[in-house]
């Protein structure tokens, strides 16, 4: 496959690829005899890798590090486990942190539909926590005040 072809697979710019490439992130990319990068299903594999611990908040100097871990075969297995341990508790941290930020988002939604409906934002603004809905208390609750029951 050409560079295009797997842009198209990808979603990744060409500019992105080639950059990967460039930077030791794609080892072992084949090239024609014009120099044109020819791509594999194995690239293919390794650049959905790459694209997972990207979007997971991995930095590319990680991502090469584990790239270059795979290249060196068995030896690296404890390392490769131990990084996708850690980044699973990256990820379950910032699902937590999006978590509260959904929750915050909802009860901003309940809010400003409440003061439309009213006209105003006097009413739902003079209002105790305590006369909230349930529902909508217990965002308030799981964001402002840190609660961890919801």
């Amino acid at each position: 496959m050409q560079i295009g072809e797997i842009s198209k697979k990808t979603g990744l710019s060409i500019s992105a690829l080639r950059y990967y490439d460039k930077h030791g992130l794609l080892q072992n990319i084949g090239r024609s005899n014009g120099g044109i990068r020819k791509f594999d299903n194995k690239d293919l594999e390794a650049l959905r890798i790459i694209i997972c611990l990207k979007t997971s908040g991995m930095k590319l100097p990680e991502i090469k590090q584990f790239m270059d871990w795979c290249s060196k075969g068995d030896t690296t297995i404890d390392k490769r486990l131990n990084m996708f341990y850690e980044q699973e508790k990256n990820i379950n941290k910032q699902i937590d942190i999006l978590s509260k930020s959904l929750k915050l988002i909802k009860f901003k939604q309940w809010y400003y539909e409440t003061a439309k409906e009213d006209g105003t934002e006097n009413n739902v603004k003079s209002m105790n926590v305590e006369d909230y809905p349930d529902d909508i208390r217990k965002l308030y609750e799981a964001f402002m005040l840190g609660s961890q029951n919801t």
